[in-house]
């Protein structure tokens, strides 16, 4: 996926998860917003980062533990990202593969992340990553 279609991505699927949590806190409540939106606790992540953490996980790059520690949240706060998420990619026709590079350090995506080839490569040439 490129940069492009992840910002399409999320350029339309934000308005869409908004008003998705619009309805579940109205749901919640029993009734409409007494306060203006905006008001209250802040979400841990943003609409851009649900979404990217959705991806992420879909494609199958690492586990839950993984992305809450890259994204700085636990990993019940990703599975939750996740759970809100998947409904409305399944809704707008966007489908995710999943990837054949797994990570399980963040270190493993340090590695392969690194922007010279030479320091990717362990010493009998292979990418420094984790691989089931």
């Amino acid at each position: 996926m490129t940069h492009q279609q992840l910002n399409q991505l999320i350029e339309t699927l934000t308005p869409a998860l908004e008003t998705q949590r619009e309805e579940v806190l109205h749901a919640c409540r029993g009734h409409g917003r007494l306060v203006a939106s905006g008001t209250g606790a802040k979400a841990k992540l943003t609409p851009a980062e649900r979404i990217l953490s959705t991806v992420l996980h879909l494609r199958k790059l690492g586990n839950m533990d993984l992305l809450g520690q890259l994204f700085g949240v636990s990993a019940v706060t990703i599975c939750r990202a996740s759970k809100e998420v998947r409904p409305l990619f399944e809704a707008h026709g966007h489908r995710i593969a999943a990837s054949t590079a797994r990570f399980r350090t963040t270190a493993d995506v340090t590695t392969f992340l690194a922007p010279d080839p030479a320091e990717r490569q362990d010493q009998d040439g292979k990418l420094k990553i984790c691989t089931p």
